[in-house]
């Protein structure tokens, strides 16, 4: 049974696999240099995702205007646990103050529909985006083309080929400190 608010994604022992959609020349740059530069913005927020079918159900498959390309970004466990370590929930008094936000909204199906169990975004703030970039960022791989292909194959009622393209993603360990903190249960 999932708990309705879990981390699942794809890791292993020194990394794990965030998501993130951005514009063609913001996504070129950073495959270019193997990390995010310029025109990314180091001055706003940037929210990363570790559920691919949450931000699918976000960018609309990556039909959104400015969220055209897919990311998936591979980062520092390290680098994962200082984000939820420092994150205040959106609905905290808090927030205002903090480094990192997290949010949970319902998980999504591989159709979009809405699941009765929540997926986390975590927000890095502008004081913790260019550690983001040079020091939790170890890879990067653009997943537009698979992204696509599984859109259409959903499209065409190919719903089972599409589930086998879909990156596993399972439940992610935290440190119960650190779950309470993050409204994790």
């Amino acid at each position: 049974m999932t708990a309705m608010r879990e981390i699942r994604a794809s890791y292993d022992a020194a990394t794990i696999v965030v998501y993130q959609a951005y514009p063609t020349a913001v996504a070129d740059a950073a495959l270019a240099a193997g990390t995010f530069v310029a025109p990314f913005s180091f001055t706003r927020m940037t929210w990363i995702k570790p559920s691919l079918l949450w931000l699918m159900h976000r960018s609309n498959w990556g039909r959104k205007s400015g969220q055209e390309r897919i990311l998936a970004v591979r980062i520092t466990r390290d680098g994962w646990h200082r984000a939820l370590s420092e994150a205040v929930p959106t609905s905290d008094p808090a927030l205002a103050q903090a480094r990192v936000h997290v949010q949970w909204d319902p998980e999504r199906s591989l159709r979009g529909a809405a699941l009765n169990h929540y997926s986390i975004q975590v927000g890095i703030g502008r004081d913790l985006i260019r550690q983001y970039a040079t020091e939790w960022v170890v890879g990067l791989t653009d997943l537009t083309p698979t992204v696509r292909k599984i859109a259409g194959l959903v499209q065409t009622g190919r719903a089972a080929e599409a589930q086998r393209l879909l990156p596993a993603e399972r439940p992610f360990p935290v440190d119960p400190a650190v779950a309470r903190r993050i409204n994790a249960t």
